[in-house]
């Protein structure tokens, strides 16, 4: 966790190399070595269900994780505050949800230290622009960053490094995930500016059985959500340092591209009633990376979990989620494909 603009200051007794630097330590130039946590999809409550507290607890068992890292993000799924009129209206599909929790619950985040949310995705207007407006505001209160507005470039200044961090949907509100030249325009202006460049993507099918990334456009409820393995690639080729991607709601696999990690979806990581649950949906994770001066790909490592009670995580030893990534990666990627180590370290196959 980071305070984004002033420092990075040590939360408890972390292990290895995740260690974040003391408030005393020498500053750091920029272009130095930074970490990174991606969690999955959060929905700190709607109609489906409300945590208490706000949801201060809804992350308490990863949060000792979050705060390890120079930068912790995750997929923020709904609105935040109350306004604007929902998208699921009289006659809609049995597949329309929307989700929407008081603007306070932006405590779930900040609680947990998360540093910046990715805010291209299906649910980000589902309570038009106006709720989208009121989510950023909302979590501004808490001092929790947002990115994935078309077009949008979130620059976020480090003891580190400056880093640039934007995210792409098939949606009008995001940058578009299907226009590769689009792509390509926007991540290279991002490496322009910083010297560590984040993009999220937010594609792929949904469901328990969408644990596989496929090698071409997917769809889901009628919606073209473009090509996860191609946008990844043409961001890497852009400037971008490393791909996280949300959508599937299902772990999928990772993999390495011109020494830069592709982490295709890390599943759900907390929801309240909000979340099919069981099977592949219970499993998800959390991913954290080190990457040198350049950005490249220096260390990594996972930690298993599993969504219990109303869809909270909780570590799972039995590290059903890390098999489940090192099996995907193999067959969807071959040698490209990450090793997940019974210690949690991410390696390369080859």
């Amino acid at each position: 966790m980071t305070s984004l603009v002033l420092c990075v200051i040590a939360l408890g007794a972390v292990s290895g190399w995740f260690r974040a630097p003391s408030a005393s330590a020498e500053a750091a130039r920029p272009g130095q070595t930074l970490t990174l946590a991606w969690g999955g999809d959060v929905t700190p409550g709607s109609s489906y269900g409300l945590p208490p507290l706000h949801g201060q607890t809804m992350l308490a068992s990863v949060a000792d994780i979050f705060e390890s890292v120079d930068l912790a993000a995750v997929n923020l799924e709904g609105t935040l505050g109350r306004g604007g009129n929902a998208k699921c209206g009289r006659g809609a599909s049995p597949n329309c949800f929307a989700f929407q929790a008081p603007a306070a619950n932006a405590a779930a985040l900040w609680s947990a230290g998360v540093d910046v949310v990715n805010l291209a995705n299906n649910h980000a207007f589902d309570y038009g622009a106006i709720g989208a407006r009121l989510t950023v505001q909302s979590l501004k209160r808490f001092g929790v960053r947002s990115t994935g507005g078309n077009g949008q470039i979130s620059l976020i200044d480090l003891p580190r490094a400056r880093v640039a961090a934007l995210g792409f949907a098939a949606y009008p509100w995001a940058s578009p995930i299907r226009d590769l030249r689009a792509v390509r325009r926007l991540v290279a202006r991002a490496a322009r500016s910083a010297n560590v460049v984040v993009v999220f993507m937010h594609a792929g099918a949904e469901g328990g059985g969408q644990v596989h990334t496929p090698n071409r456009d997917e769809q889901a409820y009628g919606e073209q959500r473009g090509s996860p393995r191609a946008f990844a690639r043409a961001a890497v080729d852009a400037g971008a340092d490393v791909v996280l991607g949300s959508g599937p709601h299902v772990l999928r696999g990772m993999e390495f591209y011109r020494n830069r990690l592709m982490a295709y979806s890390l599943g759900n990581l907390a929801g309240y009633s909000n979340f099919a649950l069981g099977g592949n949906s219970s499993l998800s994770g959390i991913v954290r990376v080190r990457l040198g001066p350049q950005g490249a790909f220096a260390a990594g490592a996972f930690t298993s979990l599993r969504l219990t009670g109303p869809g909270l995580p909780s570590v799972d030893q039995t590290r059903a989620s890390a098999r489940l990534i090192s099996t995907v990666s193999s067959q969807d990627f071959g040698r490209r494909g990450v090793r997940v180590l019974s210690s949690g370290e991410i390696v390369a196959r080859g």
